[in-house]
């Protein structure tokens, strides 16, 4: 019998691309594992088991063990810094880290303020421009930000930019390209790494 492999995944897209990815690999997954609400599931004919959580949480599933390996986007790689290994660009829900805020605004020469879930990649990267800005953390709807003066500008990521300009928001700079990896507890990368490997492998010669 081979060793029972726990993958924690994100919900939503990144989870239906991530599934479809596995199945072109030659895995077997059950047709309704795609529509179950379950938290956990369990495909015993690949003794896999999923954990299905929030995106920025599986890193730490992951760091910590219970699970063996994890499907995160480099955002949440860049942003949460766990002890991690990242073993694969799966290439799968391509978008971007981006700066964005009103047309024709300047930042603040005083006491500048950028709106975030993403402090730590936000911070980084003003810090690099030589700007000091208060970063303000906020856990959804970071559009709002600039519209109601809390922030003069908001770093975020950007898929389509189909919702920045319904908010009419332009971007002003891109940070860096985002798509999903495959992560891996590194006890769990020496004590399973046969089936690990051959599931990189598998991966890779459909990616």
């Amino acid at each position: 019998m081979t060793e029972q492999l726990t993958i924690a995944m994100p919900k939503g897209r990144i989870f239906e691309e991530a599934a479809e990815l596995l199945r072109t690999a030659g895995y077997t997954l059950p047709p309704e594992f795609d529509d179950s609400r379950k938290l956990i599931i369990d495909v015993a004919e690949e003794n896999f088991r999923f954990i299905l959580s929030k995106p920025m949480d599986v890193a730490t599933y992951v760091e910590h063990g219970v699970a063996d390996l994890g499907i995160a986007g480099k955002d949440v790689l860049l942003e949460e810094e766990r002890d991690v290994y990242e073993l694969l660009d799966l290439k799968i829900s391509p978008c971007y880290l981006a700066v964005a805020g009103l047309p024709g605004t300047k930042m603040n020469d005083v006491a500048p303020k950028v709106a975030t879930k993403y402090p730590k990649v936000a911070e980084a990267f003003f810090r690099e421009q030589g700007e000091q800005v208060e970063i303000i953390k906020l856990n959804g709807s970071i559009e709002l930000a600039p519209l109601i003066g809390l922030s003069d500008r908001i770093v975020d990521i950007v898929s389509t930019g189909r919702t920045l300009k319904e908010n009419g928001l332009v971007e002003f700079e891109t940070i860096t390209p985002i798509t999903s990896r495959l992560i891996v507890n590194p006890v769990s990368y020496r004590m399973k790494d046969e089936r690990i490997s051959a599931m990189v492998n598998a991966l890779s010669k459909v990616i």
